[in-house]
């Protein structure tokens, strides 16, 4: 099986992000320079081009990441936008692509900010995972966040998202 068909696989099992991050920047850089040392190019530039792709693979999926993670913002942005302080509202995501796995919790407003054309909430929102092997429950991790109105539409106004969460992604 080659490597590719084994990333390509690997993708699809949720959690896998830290594996298929490193695999696909090695991939790339290991496929590129073999190709490269196939049609006789030196080791120099074996290695340039090894090294050139898999920054390159590796740049292409942070990027899949943030947009995988930019819409779980929108979609808590949506469902706390309507919401006044004190309601609590259920949110989900269901990614197309399994870069991460699929989310749900519950929202809910804190308080109010702003001024003027300026408006927005500060939120708290759970992120529920699913139980583990044996356990009864799942568990629920918590997190502050603040949305802003624009125009019609609710966004996500955190300047840096939690470390935790987002990872180095941000």
């Amino acid at each position: 099986m080659t490597r590719q068909v084994l990333l390509l696989l690997l993708a699809t099992l949720p959690g896998c992000g830290p594996l298929l991050s490193e695999g696909t920047g090695a991939a790339a850089g290991i496929g590129s320079a073999s190709l490269a040392e196939a049609v006789g190019a030196s080791a120099a530039a074996t290695t340039g081009i090894g090294i050139g792709v898999q920054a390159g693979a590796r740049a292409g999926l942070q990027y899949a990441q943030r947009r995988t993670q930019r819409s779980a913002q929108l979609r808590l942005a949506a469902a706390a936008g309507p919401l006044e302080v004190g309601e609590v509202a259920a949110w989900s995501v269901r990614h197309g692509i399994p870069l991460q796995p699929d989310e749900q919790g519950e929202v809910t407003v804190t308080r109010r900010i702003g001024a003027g054309n300026l408006d927005c909430k500060e939120i708290v929102f759970s992120v529920i995972d699913p139980p583990s092997r044996g356990a009864a429950d799942s568990a629920r991790r918590f997190y502050t966040a603040t949305v802003c109105r624009d125009g019609t539409t609710w966004r996500w106004a955190s300047a840096e998202p939690a470390t935790e969460r987002w990872g180095s992604l941000q």
